[in-house]
């Protein structure tokens, strides 16, 4: 019962920087930017994210089961990377600072592959959950300089 709960809290805590990005939303400053063509469509956005947020709730999760720890290096990056990921949406859509933005997700792309390492000396598992989140912010950061490029 006790790892059900903190799984759920661990998924919580990945919504939680979802929900402040989602006070950010697109709105008509990003629909008016110019875009590259492989931009991907608006809809394919918030299912991708709901996959992922669940992913990194999981890998956290997988973490402390094997740990049984919460303060340590991996769950400190853990938690960098989870606010530079709620930092973005404010950054690009709330401010609307592409390369503020750009920043960014560069440091969160490194504090997301650095969880993934220090995740994958717990247990593998954990470290591989993470794997399409790495990719996935990979692409965004492609996408986010091209937007910033495309909009200078």
């Amino acid at each position: 019962m006790k790892s059900a709960i903190v799984l759920v809290l661990f998924i919580v805590a990945a919504f939680a920087a979802a929900a402040v990005g989602a006070l950010f939303a697109p709105g008509t400053w990003y629909a008016q930017l110019a875009k590259p063509s492989w931009n991907p469509p608006a809809w394919i956005f918030a299912p991708v994210w709901t996959l992922l947020y669940i992913s990194i709730g999981i890998s956290g999760w997988l973490v402390w089961r094997r740990t049984g720890l919460l303060i340590n290096a991996a769950f400190s990056c853990f938690a960098v990377q989870l606010v530079l990921n709620a930092a973005w949406s404010w950054l690009f859509f709330g401010l609307h600072r592409p390369a503020l933005a750009l920043v960014d997700i560069v440091l969160l792309w490194v504090s997301i592959l650095v969880t993934l390492l220090l995740f994958w000396r717990e247990t593998w598992q954990a470290g591989a959950v993470l794997i399409p989140y790495l990719a996935w912010v990979s692409f965004a950061t492609l996408l986010n300089w091209a937007l910033w490029r495309m909009n200078a």
